[in-house]
Protein backbone atom coordinates (compact mmCIF):
# COMPACT_ATOMS: atom_id res chain seq x y z
CA UNK A 1 0.00 0.00 0.00
CA UNK A 2 1.15 3.63 -0.86
CA UNK A 3 1.14 5.63 2.07
CA UNK A 4 3.71 8.38 3.62
CA UNK A 5 4.65 10.07 6.74
CA UNK A 6 5.02 13.88 7.73
CA UNK A 7 5.02 16.24 10.41
CA UNK A 8 1.90 17.56 11.61
CA UNK A 9 1.08 20.57 11.21
CA UNK A 10 -1.69 22.76 12.60
CA UNK A 11 -4.02 21.79 9.85
CA UNK A 12 -4.23 18.02 10.69
CA UNK A 13 -5.66 18.69 14.44
CA UNK A 14 -9.34 18.46 12.80
CA UNK A 15 -7.98 14.69 11.84
CA UNK A 16 -5.91 13.80 14.94
CA UNK A 17 -8.85 14.67 16.91
CA UNK A 18 -10.84 12.44 14.97
CA UNK A 19 -8.32 9.34 15.37
CA UNK A 20 -8.04 9.97 19.07
CA UNK A 21 -11.60 9.74 19.52
CA UNK A 22 -11.40 6.65 17.24
CA UNK A 23 -8.44 5.14 19.43
CA UNK A 24 -9.95 5.87 22.36
CA UNK A 25 -13.68 4.21 21.60
CA UNK A 26 -11.48 1.15 20.15
CA UNK A 27 -9.94 1.07 23.91
CA UNK A 28 -13.40 1.73 25.62
CA UNK A 29 -12.67 4.58 27.24
CA UNK A 30 -14.31 7.25 24.77
CA UNK A 31 -15.98 9.02 28.10
CA UNK A 32 -12.94 9.91 28.78
CA UNK A 33 -12.09 11.89 26.26
CA UNK A 34 -11.47 15.52 26.97
CA UNK A 35 -9.36 17.09 24.47
CA UNK A 36 -10.30 18.95 21.43
CA UNK A 37 -9.48 20.36 18.03
CA UNK A 38 -8.68 23.49 19.57
CA UNK A 39 -6.61 22.12 22.70
CA UNK A 40 -4.73 20.25 20.09
CA UNK A 41 -4.25 23.33 18.63
CA UNK A 42 -3.47 25.22 21.16
CA UNK A 43 -0.87 22.45 22.83
CA UNK A 44 1.01 20.78 19.81
CA UNK A 45 1.54 24.33 17.54
CA UNK A 46 2.27 26.83 19.90
CA UNK A 47 5.75 28.47 21.02
CA UNK A 48 6.37 25.74 23.41
CA UNK A 49 4.58 22.73 22.31
CA UNK A 50 3.73 19.96 24.93
CA UNK A 51 3.47 17.19 22.26
CA UNK A 52 5.12 16.58 18.98
CA UNK A 53 3.21 14.62 16.33
CA UNK A 54 3.63 12.59 12.51
CA UNK A 55 0.85 11.58 10.39
CA UNK A 56 0.33 8.69 7.90
CA UNK A 57 -1.66 9.82 4.87
CA UNK A 58 -2.81 7.61 1.75
CA UNK A 59 -2.96 8.98 -1.60
CA UNK A 60 -6.42 10.31 -3.10
CA UNK A 61 -7.22 6.76 -4.44
CA UNK A 62 -6.51 4.87 -0.97
CA UNK A 63 -8.75 6.78 0.95
CA UNK A 64 -11.59 6.01 2.87
CA UNK A 65 -15.36 5.30 2.72
CA UNK A 66 -15.49 9.08 4.33
CA UNK A 67 -13.03 10.39 2.24
CA UNK A 68 -10.33 10.48 5.08
CA UNK A 69 -6.65 10.63 3.55
CA UNK A 70 -4.90 10.77 7.23
CA UNK A 71 -5.27 7.59 8.45
CA UNK A 72 -2.94 7.07 11.81
CA UNK A 73 -0.73 9.07 13.53
CA UNK A 74 1.51 9.18 16.49
CA UNK A 75 2.09 11.34 19.52
CA UNK A 76 5.48 11.91 21.22
CA UNK A 77 7.18 14.17 23.77
CA UNK A 78 10.84 14.04 24.96
CA UNK A 79 11.49 13.44 28.27
CA UNK A 80 14.04 12.73 30.90
CA UNK A 81 15.51 9.23 32.92
CA UNK A 82 17.08 10.32 35.81
CA UNK A 83 19.36 6.51 34.98
CA UNK A 84 20.19 7.08 31.42
CA UNK A 85 19.38 10.87 30.46
CA UNK A 86 17.31 12.09 27.51
CA UNK A 87 14.06 9.85 26.30
CA UNK A 88 11.08 9.76 24.17
CA UNK A 89 7.60 8.95 25.31
CA UNK A 90 4.98 7.53 22.51
CA UNK A 91 1.85 8.70 23.73
CA UNK A 92 -0.81 7.48 21.20
CA UNK A 93 0.03 5.27 18.13
CA UNK A 94 -3.24 4.55 15.70
CA UNK A 95 -3.74 3.47 12.35
CA UNK A 96 -7.40 3.09 11.64
CA UNK A 97 -8.55 -0.40 11.28
CA UNK A 98 -9.17 -0.55 7.14
CA UNK A 99 -5.16 -0.20 7.21
CA UNK A 100 -3.66 -1.79 9.81
CA UNK A 101 -1.43 -4.62 8.76
CA UNK A 102 0.04 -2.64 6.08
CA UNK A 103 3.03 -1.39 7.93
CA UNK A 104 1.49 1.48 8.50
CA UNK A 105 2.10 1.47 12.70
CA UNK A 106 5.51 0.41 12.17
CA UNK A 107 6.35 2.99 10.04
CA UNK A 108 5.07 5.52 12.44
CA UNK A 109 6.70 3.88 15.43
CA UNK A 110 10.08 3.62 13.23
CA UNK A 111 9.56 7.16 12.75
CA UNK A 112 9.28 8.05 16.38
CA UNK A 113 12.45 6.00 17.39
CA UNK A 114 14.15 7.60 14.51
CA UNK A 115 13.40 11.04 16.00
CA UNK A 116 14.27 10.21 19.47
CA UNK A 117 17.53 8.73 18.20
CA UNK A 118 18.42 11.81 16.16
CA UNK A 119 17.72 13.80 19.36
CA UNK A 120 20.17 12.12 21.15
CA UNK A 121 17.11 9.60 23.53
CA UNK A 122 18.22 5.77 24.26
CA UNK A 123 14.88 5.00 25.46
CA UNK A 124 11.68 5.27 23.53
CA UNK A 125 8.95 4.90 26.49
CA UNK A 126 4.54 4.04 26.00
CA UNK A 127 1.92 2.19 27.56
CA UNK A 128 0.04 -0.49 26.32
CA UNK A 129 -3.68 -1.95 27.65
CA UNK A 130 -2.96 -5.29 28.82
CA UNK A 131 -6.03 -6.65 26.91
CA UNK A 132 -4.55 -5.32 23.48
CA UNK A 133 -2.35 -8.96 22.52
CA UNK A 134 -2.29 -7.69 18.88
CA UNK A 135 -0.11 -4.67 19.90
CA UNK A 136 1.62 -6.28 22.76
CA UNK A 137 2.59 -8.93 19.91
CA UNK A 138 3.64 -6.31 18.03
CA UNK A 139 5.98 -4.46 20.17
CA UNK A 140 7.68 -7.77 21.28
CA UNK A 141 8.29 -7.92 17.67
CA UNK A 142 9.99 -5.08 17.64
CA UNK A 143 12.11 -6.11 20.62
CA UNK A 144 10.58 -3.85 23.03
CA UNK A 145 9.68 -5.50 26.59
CA UNK A 146 7.22 -5.52 29.36
CA UNK A 147 8.65 -2.88 32.20
CA UNK A 148 6.06 -4.01 34.38
CA UNK A 149 7.36 -7.54 34.43
CA UNK A 150 10.61 -7.10 33.76
CA UNK A 151 11.27 -4.23 36.30
CA UNK A 152 8.45 -4.14 38.51
CA UNK A 153 7.87 -0.64 38.10
CA UNK A 154 3.90 0.64 37.69
CA UNK A 155 2.55 3.48 35.76
CA UNK A 156 0.43 5.96 38.42
CA UNK A 157 -1.66 8.69 37.57
CA UNK A 158 -3.09 12.00 40.10
CA UNK A 159 -5.53 13.45 38.30
CA UNK A 160 -8.57 15.68 39.47
CA UNK A 161 -9.27 16.54 43.25
CA UNK A 162 -6.69 14.01 44.09
CA UNK A 163 -3.97 16.18 41.75
CA UNK A 164 -5.54 19.31 43.46
CA UNK A 165 -4.95 18.15 46.82
CA UNK A 166 -2.18 16.80 46.12
CA UNK A 167 -1.08 20.45 45.04
CA UNK A 168 -1.55 22.26 47.82
CA UNK A 169 0.94 23.30 50.50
Amino acid sequence: MDFSIRAANVEDCKDIARMIMELAEYEKVADQVKITQRVLEQDGFSKNPFFHGIIAEVPEQHKTKDGHMKIGYALYFYSYSSWSGKAIYMEDLYVMPDFRGKGIGKALMSKVAQLGLAAGCNQLNFTVLDWNKSSLDFYHSQGCFNITTKMGYHCMRCEGEALEHLAQP
